[in-house]
């Protein structure tokens, strides 16, 4: 019989070694990716190697593709590799080789292939040899290959690689329930996301959040916390879902997993306004619900007064509330009554630190994000109808001429007779159905005559309120009614009165004030057609209204000192207000020098300016959502300004629902034209709304 001496590699041990390989010897031999076992049949040219398997091919090997070669027997045939195979998997315990470690882990030298044999299965046949052979070959944890044979890896070694193999299943597993996980979302079943999970799906929220970063506070710093390792795998995380590597992908992927809705606000998203408090907030609130502070001062009892709030029907944390005790031709006793969250929170505690955070509520037509937890805005710190509740309540003798003639402030008790609504108090004026009501609308109209005299300056341009439900924007316009009217005007009064108040008895607060406008003269507005295109006109011109601790001119409401202190439930500035008015009312020095109001003031101004720009942006995509959801509608609209003359751009107010958008006309036509317009473009997500003048029908 034939002999062929080669080089057989063994792909586990670092040098070649040398095996005689006659015909008939069993070999295992690489085949692509798969070992296959062969018996040696002859060879071709100097080198290959003839191999026959079980089905009757032959394939001629090179002597490198061989990687164990089974000495001691040249008496096999291709048939035989069935049963030898068989006998060998009988073997292939991956535990043994955990057993044998445990007998050798002590040894610092290397086994040979017989003598693990023999340790494992007690003998060396070529059955024990190659399946001991097998065993090794796949083994990464109790042995390693050292020249010709096997050493068994130190106790420290074998732990850590454990580990890791224990690491790798969880890690395995994790993405294996992953993914069924993410099946499942998809398929519409609502899934408890790990935090595991949670985190690589934030990958996916920064993603799409990139897409819609233009334009807002604060997105540079977003986008730069998706690290480029971060966004490749986001972008792995969408492919193997099946949808593109973009960031609209990202926005599609989440909708569809149920995470955000198809109407997902990006504007809010990308803004640090937090949705939800804190725990610790919302424990601290609960404590106070359940053990309220108790009253350092008595407060004056109101409750007796005829009370009213007016707000819209959907309002639920009201803080404003109006009385009126004696009236005639001549002057009113007014009393306008605030809430005072103050009861309740303490400049300080972890209510006011995350109010002060906060700044404000925002209100958004799909929810409002509240300054204080619900629980205590809606509720205690809330003036309910037929509840006694703490307030900060203005009495203010009026004139018949408008002129403040005295006026008071303490805190009280006050008592609500009648929740209204604007449309419930338009309608009892207009009735003439409560007698107090009516004189304080009257009072209200001097008041606002009195102000026009002062060189207020008057804006009627028409506003919306837009109101989600269930994804389905409902909007209409606001009416400057008489009610409305009659609250605005009485929350200007308090304004002056509490600034009055302040400067009178020292107390820092915040001012507002506005600088005088640069309006063109009286010749030249009378050009322009009374109502909204006056409004918008004049409004053009207005300067931004700021924010000081000295008292100051307001242009626009005609008064030289103003306080904003009628929202603190909403407002913190107002709250901050409310802190420093009690303080002196109990015969406290204020809380806060008026230093301090001006550093508290600063670190508002980014926070509340965000809220406004969110407010807006929302408004303006619900508004450009609701004319998408009405193709071929046809919009009546009123022609407010010029905004680029040369390229007949102009501003126009769609009527029906108060949205104003620009819009490019064929020729120019004149201020205060109505005009009628189709939609040719309505993208809320895009921000993109176009629109065309109807040509003539």
């Amino acid at each position: 019989m034939g002999t062929w001496t080669g080089l057989i590699e063994n792909r586990k041990k670092p040098e070649p070694r040398e095996i005689r390989v006659e015909k008939g010897t069993l070999v295992e031999f690489r085949h692509n990716s798969d070992r296959v076992l062969a018996v040696v049949q002859g060879t071709e040219g100097k080198k290959n190697l003839l191999l026959g398997v079980p089905s009757g091919q032959v394939h001629s090997v090179h002597p490198r593709q061989i990687t164990f070669a089974i000495n001691g027997s040249s008496s096999f045939t291709p048939s035989d590799i069935p049963g030898f195979w068989e006998a060998v998997q009988a073997k292939l315990d991956p535990e043994s080789l955990a057993v044998a470690w445990e007998l050798v882990q002590e040894e610092r030298h290397a086994f040979s292939l017989v003598e693990l044999a023999q340790l494992l299965f007690s003998d060396d046949s070529p059955i024990s040899t190659y399946a001991t052979y097998r065993l090794l070959s796949e083994d990464r944890t109790y042995f390693k290959p050292k020249g010709e044979g096997y050493e068994p890896r130190t106790p420290a070694q074998v732990k850590e690689i454990l580990h890791q193999m224990a690491v790798t299943r969880q890690r395995q597993q994790e993405q294996a329930e992953f993914e069924a996980h993410l099946q499942q979302a998809l398929a519409g079943q609502k899934q408890v996301w790990t935090p595991a999970e949670r985190a690589r799906l934030e990958l996916l929220e920064r993603l799409a959040l990139q897409g819609a970063a233009a334009g807002i506070r604060n997105h540079e710093d977003l986008s730069q916390n998706l690290n480029p390792s971060d966004r490749e795998r986001a972008l792995q995380l969408l492919q193997q879902m099946g949808f593109p590597p973009s960031p609209q992908g990202a926005f599609d992927a989440l909708v569809a997993l149920g995470l955000w809705s198809r109407h997902e606000n990006l504007a809010l998203r990308l803004t640090g306004i937090p949705t939800q408090f804190p725990k610790e907030v919302e424990q601290y609130t609960q404590t106070l619900l359940e053990n309220p502070p108790a009253e350092r001062v008595a407060r004056r009892d109101l409750t007796a007064l005829h009370t009213y709030t007016i707000d819209d029907a959907s309002t639920r944390d009201i803080d404003d509330a109006l009385s009126i005790e004696s009236w005639s031709e001549e002057q009113v006793k007014l009393w306008i009554h605030i809430a005072d969250p103050s009861r309740w929170v303490q400049w300080g505690d972890p209510l006011d630190l995350e109010a002060r955070k906060r700044g404000t509520s925002v209100y958004l037509p799909e929810q409002v994000i509240p300054m204080f937890p619900p629980q205590l805005s809606t509720g205690p710190m809330s003036l309910v109808q037929g509840e006694v509740r703490p307030a900060l309540s203005f009495g203010v003798v009026l004139g018949c001429e408008g002129q403040i003639h005295d006026f008071e402030i303490c805190l009280s008790h006050i008592k609500v007779t009648y929740r209204l609504t604007y449309e419930d108090a338009d309608e009892m004026l207009e009735l003439g159905a409560e007698e107090e009501l009516t004189a304080i609308a009257r009072a209200a109209q001097w008041r606002y005559a009195w102000r026009l005299a002062q060189g207020a300056i008057q804006i009627g341009l028409p506003e919306q309120d837009i109101k989600v439900i269930d994804e389905i924007p409902h909007l209409r316009v606001i009416e400057d009614t008489p009610s409305r009217q009659m609250v605005a005007e009485m929350m200007v009064l308090t304004g002056e009165v509490a600034a009055r108040f302040a400067y009178q008895n020292g107390i820092p607060v915040p001012y507002r004030l506005q600088p005088a406008p640069d309006l063109p003269p009286p010749e030249t507005l009378d050009l322009y057609p009374q109502g909204p295109v006056r409004s918008f006109a004049i409004m053009r011109c207005l300067s931004r209204a700021e924010v000081g601790t000295q008292p100051g001119r307001h242009t626009g409401l005609g008064l030289d000192a103003y306080c904003q202190v009628t929202s603190p439930i909403r407002r913190y500035a107002d709250l901050l207000a409310h802190y420093q008015i009690k303080a002196f009312l109990q015969g406290d020095p204020p809380p806060l020098t008026e230093s301090d109001v001006q550093q508290v003031l600063l670190a508002l101004e980014p926070g509340t300016a965000e809220a406004i720009q969110v407010e807006r942006k929302s408004k303006r995509y619900w508004s450009i959502e609701y004319l998408r959801l009405r193709p071929g509608q046809v919009w009546r609209a009123l022609v407010l300004g010029y905004l680029r003359e040369q390229e007949n751009l102009v501003l126009v107010m769609l009527d029906e629902i108060a949205f104003r958008v620009p819009v490019r006309l064929e020729r120019q036509i004149p201020l205060g034209a109505w005009i009628e317009l189709e939609v040719v473009q309505a993208d809320p997500r895009a921000d993109v709304i176009e629109l065309q003048q109807v040509k003539d029908r």
